[in-house]
């Protein structure tokens, strides 16, 4: 059955659960939308903007123009059957009311959730002040109530990332959860401390980024977090599959067996 994307929204949404995390292998196309959709387990999709940039040969940090993202979206979006959140960087508008114009399109598009950041710069840093970011992540939560749809808001918070405060990380999280986040993907969580503290002291529910030496995953679960995300690392394990392979065939070596993936 074709869920409706409200429906999906609400899905999306139900599945980020404290302890019991959503695990989302971030897709940049229809393809690999097929694929890491149809692995055991896996319940909703989330693109990453780094990988999708790169697969059209521009920099990550809105290279892509505003179309060029919502027509990426409507294909991963239409190649599986599952919830998709988007990775829609910082709302490709200098302003609140644009970010509500381009959310309510990428909503037409069949998105049920966003990923919205709070920082200007491409080293996650300089931040919007508190109060930009805070009505930015207001006019995203807006564009779901003007078209019907709840998109499940995952808002980022960059600010340790980019070497700013912890105090002011955590007021930048519960401001955004006011105004219509319905989860924070908070940067910059590298210790099993720092996530319980996050957890702690953010009124909502935590999302975080995962890759080789950080937080173990069946950790990350007992703090509590209620989501995990690869950002552009599983493209980098893609790639590296790819040239590892080019490389044993330009040497005459053995066939992979994966040349016969059935995709």
């Amino acid at each position: 059955m074709t869920l409706s994307t409200a429906a999906k929204a609400e899905l999306l949404r139900s599945l980020h659960v404290p302890g019991d995390p959503l695990i989302v292998t971030n897709v940049w196309d229809a393809v690999t939308a097929r694929i890491v959709a149809g692995a055991p387990g896996v319940k909703a999709l989330a693109t990453a903007s780094h990988a999708v940039s790169f697969a059209h040969g521009v920099e990550d940090g809105e290279g892509l123009s505003v179309d060029q993202a919502i027509a990426v979206a409507k294909l991963v979006v239409n190649a599986v059957d599952i919830p998709v959140s988007v990775d829609f960087e910082k709302g490709y508008s200098a302003d609140a009311a644009g970010v509500q114009r381009n959310v309510e399109n990428l909503i037409a598009a069949g998105a049920a959730g966003l990923n919205i950041e709070d920082s200007i710069g491409k080293d996650k840093s300089p931040n919007f002040s508190i109060e930009d970011a805070t009505a930015r992540v207001a006019a995203a939560h807006a564009a779901g109530v003007a078209t019907g749809v709840p998109i499940s808001i995952n808002a980022r918070v960059d600010v340790l990332a980019g070497g700013g405060e912890w105090d002011d990380a955590v007021a930048r999280a519960n401001s955004y959860l006011e105004a219509g986040a319905d989860s924070i993907f908070f940067l910059g969580l590298g210790t099993e401390e720092l996530v319980a503290r996050a957890i702690d002291e953010v009124h909502g529910r935590i999302s975080v980024i995962a890759y080789p030496g950080a937080v173990p995953l069946k950790k990350l679960a007992e703090l509590g977090v209620s989501r995990v995300s690869f950002g552009p690392f599983v493209l980098g394990l893609t790639l590296s599959h790819l040239q590892d392979t080019a490389t044993q065939l330009t040497a005459l070596g053995e066939y992979p067996d994966e040349l016969g993936f059935p995709y």
